[in-house]
């Protein structure tokens, strides 16, 4: 029995002063396939059941998210919200809908229950697929370095993935055990996308959030992955935040950040250099940028569709690097690389980026991760950098490549 109580469509627990232990572990171990879990480091939220689903039609998205809301208001319920998962493709329907309830608590690091280890993913006999594969992806980054060389464009992020079966059912709420458990400070989620499959993940960075006034952005770029050894592993941060590469591949981004909100906002702080931020397999870099909002009339969602997709999922210029990725990627990524998260109808929300995930559909899984590619790329360490990105995911399913 959850501790957190049950309300309709509303957030009532994730602030309190002194949050009841298992306030938010409730939730995780409540969840079952079909229900749309997502945990923050706001709070950790567990919505069930259909109220209503933002509908696809030509109107921008934020707007159809405002009207059904509004719809959902006049109905009765006090406070909805929407919660879901928005495609890479803008152009795509999105999964989004406001639930028949929402249960909120604390986030998971303020539970001390999670600190209890998940059971160990069971042996299982994966069949394992690289699409492509690493060869064919190595080619792919040469290929766009070369036209970065000849000033096509100046940035693109390919992908690749891997098809993973399994002999039997998979079970997504063991696997979002372990995703949570593992490194409980991210963006932890399980959102259905379609009747029979699953979004599942956990993403390190944060699109945008609104709580007012105040804007939150946290974009990264550059990224070499940990080391089970101390020393290399602290090795290996140091001389990523002197990455003449990676410093320039983050910059890029930040400045589309930037440039995006400045608009929005009565002012903005951009720190100078970045910082680390730490997963459980990565390094990254991370520039936290702050704003006040000029109107509350601006959702998080429209700052979130403002900014996607920045240049740390596409490319710059972003036209010219969809068009490399359509060209290079050998499949649909769906809603890899898209945003998920939860709105209210105040405007007030988070939106994540959609990395670190996969989908899930009966005994498959396709996995994905991607690398930015710049001038100074090298074919064979991007290809090392997607492969220690799947490690997120093959951990939490005792996969092996």
């Amino acid at each position: 029995m959850s501790t957190a109580p049950e309300v309709a469509t509303h957030v009532t627990t994730a602030e309190q002063a002194h949050p009841a232990v298992g306030a938010a572990t409730s939730l995780l171990d409540a969840y079952t396939p079909g229900a749309r879990f997502l945990a923050t480091p706001t709070r950790t939220l567990l919505a069930e059941g259909v109220q209503a689903h933002v509908p696809h039609d030509d109107r921008p998205l934020p707007e159809r998210v405002a009207a059904t809301l509004a719809t959902a208001r006049r109905l009765g319920t006090a406070q909805p919200h929407v919660i879901g998962a928005v495609p890479f493709d803008h152009t795509a329907p999105a999964a989004l809908a406001v639930p028949d309830s929402l249960r909120a608590a604390p986030p998971l690091t303020a539970d001390p229950l999670i600190a209890l280890p998940a059971d160990a993913p069971e042996a299982t006999d994966w069949r394992i697929r690289p699409v492509p594969d690493p060869e064919e992806y190595g080619a792919g980054v040469a290929a766009a370095v070369d036209r970065m060389w000849r000033g096509d464009f100046s940035k693109v992020v390919l992908a690749r993935t891997l098809e993973l079966t399994a002999p039997a059912p998979l079970d997504i709420p063991a696997m979002l055990q372990r995703l949570a458990r593992r490194d409980p400070s991210g963006y932890t989620f399980a959102l259905p996308t379609a009747p029979g499959r699953t979004l599942i993940g956990a993403s390190p960075e944060l699109l945008v959030s609104r709580h007012g006034h105040q804007v939150v952005a946290n974009p990264l770029a550059g990224s070499t992955p940990r080391s089970d050894d101390l020393a290399e592993d602290v090795r290996r941060a140091a001389a990523l935040l002197e990455s003449a590469k990676d410093l320039h591949e983050h910059a890029v981004v930040v400045d589309a950040v930037h440039q995006a909100l400045a608009g929005f906002c009565t002012e903005l702080t951009v720190p100078a250099r970045p910082t680390l931020i730490r997963t459980a397999t990565m390094w990254h870099l991370s520039t936290t940028v702050t704003g006040t909002l000029a109107s509350l009339d601006t959702s998080a969602l429209e700052l979130a569709t403002a900014l996607h997709p920045t240049p740390a999922v596409c490319g710059t210029p972003t036209a010219t690097a969809r068009e490399v990725i359509r060209e290079t990627e050998p499949f649909d990524r769906g809603f890899f690389t898209g945003m998920i998260g939860w709105g209210d109808a105040s405007g007030d929300g988070e939106w994540v980026v959609t990395i670190r995930c996969a989908e899930a559909e009966e005994q498959c899984l396709r996995l994905y991760a991607g690398a930015g590619i710049v001038a100074a790329s090298d074919p064979a360490a991007e290809t090392a950098e997607t492969g220690a990105k799947f490690r997120t995911f093959l951990n939490a399913v005792g996969a092996e490549l």
